[in-house]
């Protein structure tokens, strides 16, 4: 009988993505390769799916900032749909002037959890930052997946190492092979 392959999930945190690229000085990332960079990471396992978690930027139409960044989130998302990448929308709320994200990291949760409940995956594959994540990471751990953490080498989350099953830290040489070519300069 042939052995079947192990099945992953690969979890982006979009906005912990984006800045954790930014500290690297890789900028565009409307033309970083989401789908190369998680078969990558899949290894030998089959990728069921590939999901990017992000809140949406709303604006009103004489903002000029906020309808550039509407703009540019746009052309991000059409680029994840065309590498077959899902994304899970949650929500920008303004305080004081500051953008906070909700309703991202519970997202990622429960679709961890359900994935695993549901025997969804094997392995989930996360990138993220969010210690927030840890409750969440223990239960699939003890329903029998696993839990992969990838985090960055220059920002590494130790909580979040330790209540994996595996973690790995990027590093920006492995991360330029994502890019296009204007991204690697």
């Amino acid at each position: 009988m042939a052995e079947t392959k192990r099945r992953a999930v690969v979890l982006f945190d979009g906005s912990n993505f984006y800045y954790k690229m930014r500290d690297l000085k890789i900028g565009n990332l409307s033309n970083f390769d989401y789908r190369g960079l998680s078969e990558w990471l899949a290894r030998d396992r089959e990728l069921v799916a590939v999901g990017y978690y992000i809140g949406v930027v709303r604006a009103q139409l004489n903002d000029v900032k906020g309808q550039k960044l509407r703009w540019a989130q746009r052309n991000l998302f059409n680029r994840l749909n065309a590498q077959k990448v899902d994304v899970h929308k949650g929500y920008l709320m303004k305080n004081d002037g500051v953008y906070h994200e909700k309703g991202v990291d519970v997202k990622i949760a429960t679709d961890l959890l359900v994935g695993a409940y549901e025997n969804l995956y094997d392995d989930a594959i996360v990138i993220s930052s969010d210690t927030d994540l840890i409750p969440a990471f223990s239960k699939v751990k003890q329903l029998g997946k696993g839990v992969e953490y990838i985090g960055f080498g220059h920002q590494p989350t130790l909580a979040l190492q330790k209540f994996s099953t595996i973690s790995r830290l990027l590093v920006l040489d492995e991360l330029k092979k994502f890019c296009t070519e204007e991204n690697k300069k």
